[in-house]
């Protein structure tokens, strides 16, 4: 079943303008690489899948696309999000931007915090890249799904084992065809999610 499209955190959102285009410019070149290999999108019911982000400065604030953009067939900078803080706990969100932050914006955080070195996270979908690496690569509990605290807690899990945060990759077992990839620059993740398809 696909569970997907709402959001799990309590935002605090203050809308404003949209942001300056080499903010968002890289953010948007590689989301549309990802729509072209149907690694974001949207499924026959219009629910759009799929967010990408990037580190802001040397802060664990981050820009990520908003939410329920994935079916948005050319993003521009209106479509995005200044992730200024999350509590993981209390399980809520601040953000500023023209466009509430996505869904998965607690799990792209947590990369930030305990990864200095990751400067950029894509969340994607695919059923048979995630068929195929399920269990195989490094993968979340079953009992955690999207967007949630549990999910936090499972990433925070993985990351602890330095091959895993040295793998760049992490599939999501709670959240039907879900994978993180993760690095230090947008092109390096895209790069490493488009060989992964050519293995199928």
């Amino acid at each position: 079943m696909i569970d997907e499209g709402y959001i799990k955190y309590e935002a605090i959102w203050h809308p404003s303008s949209p942001f300056e285009t080499s903010v968002t410019d890289s953010l948007i070149v590689h989301r549309q690489l990802m729509l072209k290999y149907d690694l974001i999108g949207a499924y026959p019911d219009g629910i759009g899948f799929g967010n990408i982000s990037k580190r802001n400065g040397q802060s664990n604030s981050f820009v990520i696309s908003g939410s329920a953009t994935g079916s948005v067939p050319m993003l521009t900078s209106a479509h995005f999000s200044l992730v200024l803080k999350t509590d993981p706990i209390l399980n809520k969100l601040w953000c500023t931007g023209p466009h509430i932050a996505s869904s998965e914006a607690m799990s792209h955080a947590t990369f930030y915090t305990i990864l200095p070195h990751i400067n950029a996270v894509i969340h994607v979908h695919h059923e048979k890249l995630w068929q195929k690496y399920l269990f195989t690569l490094p993968t979340t509990a079953a009992e955690a799904t999207y967007g949630s605290p549990e999910m936090v807690k499972e990433i925070e899990r993985l990351l602890s084992d330095p091959t895993v945060a040295d793998g760049n990759m992490i599939f999501m077992a709670g959240h039907t065809d879900g994978i993180f990839a993760f690095g230090s620059d947008l092109e390096g993740i895209s790069a490493k999610l488009i060989q992964l398809l050519s293995t199928l």
